[in-house]
C-alpha cells in the first residue's frame, strides 16, 4: 500500500474516532467564537501550497477551531431554535456523505431518495393531508417556504395570462418568520402584514382581505399561516384561515419550520387542527425533529403544481427523464437542482428508533417549557409575559433594561455555561425587550434550568 494511502487511513481512523468521542460524551463546553483576527493568531496560515498536512490541519481543529464554534445541541444552548440530532442521525450523517449520492434524481440516486420517500411518508402522516400529498427535503425552511411560494405564484398565474404581468401579493402576520419577507423580494412579490404578532384569528384575515383595493384584491394569490412561531411559539388558527382561503380561492401555505415537529405530540395535535386544509406546509426535521442540519422540508398537497413551477429542462437532463430512469425526482419539486440526499439521516434514526421515541422526545420539549413557566412564576424577580407555547417561553426580568439582558446573555456565554438571547415583544404599541428560551433537546434538565434562572438573581 502506497504511503500516501496509509496516511489517508490513519487520518480516516482519526476522524472516526473524534466524531465517536463527539457523539458519545455527554458533557462538553458550550464553546464561543473569537474574532477572526485572535483565529489566524492561533493557526497561522491553513491554505498554502504545499499544503500543512491532514495531521496538522487535524489537530488545528480539534484545539483551536471546534472550540469556537457553540454547539446547537448542548442542553443548555436555548436560544434561537437550537437542535438536538440523534446520536443515529449523526452517525448516519457520515455515511450520507462517504455515500456521494447526487439526490436530485432517481437514476442517480434511487436507494437514498427511496429511504428520504420513507421518512417523508411519516411527516405527510402528521399533517392529515389527503391521499396524493407529498414532499421533498430542503436545506431549510426559507428554501421551503420559498419553493412553495413559487408553485403557488406559477399557479395563480397559470390560472390568468393577465396574472404574468402583474406582481402578486401574499397576506401573513409580523409574527412570521423572516423568511417569508426575505423569500418574497427573491420572488418578487409583495406582503402585507397583518399587525399581531400574537395568533392570527381567521376574522383578523376576513377583515385584512375586504380592505383591500380590487387592485391588490386581484393580486392577492396567497396566505402565509404559521403553526408555532419562531418568537413564541404560537399557532394561528389554521382552521379559520383555511376556511377563507377555499371561500377566496387562495393558496394556504402554512410555515411549521419549528413548529412542525409538535405534530408528533398528541398532548398538542389539536392546535394544529386546519393544517390537513393546506396547499403547502413547511417543516424543518433539523430543528424539531432531530436531524442534522441542514435538513428542511416542503409538502405539497398536489405535487403536480410543484412538478409544473420547478421542473427543469435542458437536454443534458433528458436521460433522467427517460422510460429507463422512472422514478421519484426530487429536483422537480423544489427550487434546487444539486443537492444531497439530506433526508437520509433522518430515515435511520427513525428506522433505528421508531416514531413512539419521536413522540416521547418531542413531548419532553414540551413538558420542559411548563416546566420553566412554572419556574419562573415562583420565582420573586421574573414574571411570564405570555403563558409558555409549545417549547416557547418569554419572560421579562423586573427592574431590566435592554442593555440588562444583552449582557447577562454576553456574561453566561463567556463563562461557557449557557447561550439563552433576549428577544423583543410586542405589546400594544411597543416593543419590549424580554428573554427566551426554547427547548427541542430532551437531555436539558429542570436543574439546567434552575441554574439558568438563579443567574438572573
Amino acid at each position: 500500500m502506497h504511503k500516501v494511502d496509509m496516511d489517508l487511513v490513519e487520518m480516516t481512523l482519526d476522524v472516526m474516532k473524534y466524531a465517536i468521542e463527539r457523539i458519545s460524551t455527554t458533557e462538553r463546553k458550550i464553546g464561543k467564537p473569537l474574532k477572526s483576527e485572535e483565529l489566524k493568531a492561533l493557526v497561522g496560515e491553513t491554505v498554502t501550497e504545499e499544503g500543512i498536512g491532514g495531521e496538522v490541519a487535524f489537530n488545528l481543529w480539534k484545539k483551536h477551531l471546534s472550540t469556537a464554534n457553540v454547539p446547537v445541541d448542548h442542553p443548555r444552548n436555548l436560544a434561537f431554535v437550537p437542535a438536538a440530532p440523534t446520536r443515529a442521525a449523526v452517525m448516519f450523517d457520515l455515511v450520507t456523505s462517504a455515500s456521494s449520492i447526487h439526490g436530485a434524481y432517481w437514476m442517480e440516486g434511487a436507494g437514498g431518495i427511496f429511504c428520504e420517500n420513507e421518512a417523508m411518508k411519516w411527516i405527510v402522516s402528521l399533517t392529515g393531508m389527503p391521499e396524493g400529498a407529498f414532499g421533498v427535503f430542503t436545506s431549510g425552511g426559507t428554501a421551503a417556504n420559498l419553493s412553495a411560494i413559487v408553485t403557488a405564484r406559477e399557479n395563480w398565474r397559470s390560472i390568468n395570462a393577465a396574472h404574468k404581468r402583474e406582481k402578486g401579493l401574499i397576506i401573513t402576520s409580523i409574527g412570521a418568520h423572516s423568511s417569508i419577507k426575505a423569500m418574497a423580494k427573491v420572488a418578487d412579490i409583495d406582503v402585507l402584514l397583518v399587525d399581531t404578532e400574537d395568533r392570527l384569528e381567521g376574522a383578523a384575515l376576513k377583515d385584512t382581505i375586504n380592505s383591500l383595493t380590487p387592485d391588490e384584491r386581484e393580486r392577492l394569490f396567497a396566505v402565509v399561516a404559521t403553526g408555532g412561531t419562531t418568537n413564541a411559539g404560537i399557532i394561528d388558527d389554521l382552521e379559520g384561515i383555511s376556511a377563507i382561503c377555499n371561500t377566496e380561492n387562495l393558496w394556504l401555505h402554512v410555515d411549521a419550520a419549528y413548529g412542525g415537529g409538535a405534530l408528533a405530540a398528541d398532548s398538542v395535535r389539536h392546535l394544529f387542527n386546519g393544517i390537513e386544509n393546506a396547499d403547502s406546509i413547511t417543516i424543518d426535521p433539523h430543528k424539531w425533529m432531530f436531524s442534522p442540519y441542514d435538513c428542511g422540508a416542503v409538502l405539497y398537497r398536489d405535487p403536480e403544481l410543484a412538478k409544473n413551477a420547478h421542473s427543469q429542462q435542458g437536454s443534458y437532463l433528458d436521460i433522467f427523464k427517460d422510460e429507463g430512469a422512472h422514478g421519484f425526482n426530487p429536483t422537480d419539486y423544489q427550487i434546487q437542482l444539486t443537492r444531497r440526499v439530506r433526508g437520509l439521516p433522518l430515515w435511520f434514526s427513525l428506522a433505528m428508533h421508531g416514531t413512539d421515541r419521536y413522540k416521547v422526545a418531542v413531548e419532553r420539549g414540551l413538558e420542559l417549557a411548563q416546566i420553566a413557566g412554572r419556574l419562573i412564576t415562583e420565582h420573586p424577580n421574573l414574571e411570564l409575559v405570555r403563558e409558555p407555547s409549545l417549547s416557547c417561553v418569554l419572560y421579562r426580568r423586573k427592574g431590566w433594561e435592554p442593555q440588562d439582558y444583552t449582557h447577562w446573555t454576553y456574561e453566561n456565554h463567556e463563562k461557557g455555561f449557557a447561550l439563552v438571547t433576549p428577544t423583543k415583544w410586542k405589546s400594544g404599541t411597543t416593543y419590549e425587550t424580554v428573554s427566551r428560551f426554547c427547548f427541542i433537546n430532551p437531555d436539558t434538565t429542570e436543574q439546567d434550568i434552575v441554574d439558568i434562572l438563579k443567574t438572573m438573581e
